[in-house]
């Protein structure tokens, strides 16, 4: 049997699996010992016997296992003992009554998306960044090992801590609208930014070029929508989704948005739409008619513009945010009011009838016709 290194330093130890060894190819070889340095133990089990040790039903077994986003393996001895511990976890807080088995399945299928998208992430960036510079004699794979041992600890700590640090502000947002209708009823302000004309861009963009590109607008992005106090919901590559309790902020952010990109190098113009009302929050996603509107208005906003549906117009209105809609700009007068709005010409909107949006501007900025 091959022996590889402990990642702790506890000496060489045989590589489990039995019958089931592949061949000792080299890169094969290396991505088993990967596997075996990151889940830090041996494959032992089937599928079965993972159930079996650790009393669940097969059946729930597997749908856990397929929340989780692992494909179907068979009777291949692939599981370790850290399989059985998760199986027990999740099957223990059923038994419990705390989760019920469609919660304990939600739980498993919302931690293997966002997780998998995450690990994914970590290891095209450190991978491709930290391993270009090949020492000579070695593989790339060869280098791949050595880093991961370096970095698995250090990011599993932060992993974890920054875990902490969102379940504490969610949880917090959670507790402080127990007594505030408007957010316990679900209302929230919905925008889509949307790069204008990317598809076209992207086809005459080499491939560095363009993951340079949306890693900008990306980051960009989700900087200034975290500072002003908005939630990043998703990334569509040149669409960005997010969302706020108060339409104030939701305004500022995508008037903001414009502004920076605006002022950014090789980074195509801005269009913004904006939707208020009751949406459906699942599994860290939105969905409901206020995001379909918001997605529709994107689709017809202008570039370096922000539109906006009625509903949320009246809520910077009657928040005191915009001035009231007939008045003049407010350019030559004092006042609370940091946003004017003018309508649009009325229009029919794919699915949701005949729609009247509103450009939102800064009191000041000049209005398109």
């Amino acid at each position: 049997m091959r022996q590889v290194r402990q990642p702790h330093g506890d000496g060489p130890v045989e590589r489990a699996g039995g019958g089931d060894e592949e061949p000792d190819h080299d890169g094969r070889t290396v991505a088993l010992d990967l596997e075996r340095l990151i889940l830090d133990a041996p494959r032992r089990y089937t599928p079965y016997q993972a159930a079996r040790a650790a009393d669940v039903p097969m059946e729930l077994a597997t749908r856990f296992w397929r929340a989780m986003g692992f494909p179907d393996i068979g009777q291949s001895r692939a599981l370790t003992d850290g399989d059985v511990i998760a199986l027990r976890r999740l099957a223990g807080l059923v038994e419990s009554g705390l989760l019920s088995e469609s919660m304990a399945i939600q739980v498993a299928r919302s931690t293997g998306q966002t997780t998998a998208r995450l690990a994914g992430w970590q290891m095209d960036t450190f991978l491709d960044n930290l391993t270009q510079a090949v020492e000579p004699g070695l593989t790339r794979a060869e280098v791949a090992y050595p880093l991961v041992e370096l970095l698995l600890p250090e990011l599993e700590q932060f992993l974890v801590y920054v875990w902490r640090r969102q379940l504490a502000a969610v949880t917090g947002r959670v507790v402080q609208a127990a007594e505030d209708t408007e957010i316990t009823s679900g209302r929230l302000a919905v925008g889509f930014a949307d790069l204008v004309g990317f598809t076209r861009l992207s086809r005459r963009l080499e491939e560095e070029e363009l993951g340079e590109l949306v890693e900008s607008f990306e980051n960009t992005c989700s900087d200034l929508i975290a500072g002003h106090g908005g939630r990043v919901v998703k990334t569509l590559g040149d669409e960005i989704l997010y969302v706020s309790e108060d339409p104030a902020t939701a305004a500022e952010i995508a008037l903001s948005l414009v502004e920076a990109l605006a002022d950014a190098e090789n980074i195509p113009a801005l269009r913004v739409g904006m939707a208020f009302g009751t949406v459906t929050s699942r599994m860290g996603d939105v969905f409901g008619t206020t995001v379909n509107l918001a997605s529709r208005l994107t689709s017809i906003a202008p570039k370096d513009a922000v539109l906006l549906d009625g509903e949320f117009a009246a809520a910077l209105e009657g928040s005191g945010a915009a001035e009231p809609s007939g008045e003049p700009d407010g350019t030559e007068k004092a006042g609370p009011h940091r946003f004017h709005l003018q309508p649009m010409w009325r229009r029919p909107v794919r699915g949701l009838g005949l729609v009247e949006p509103w450009l939102l501007t800064r009191i000041g900025r000049t209005h398109l016709p």
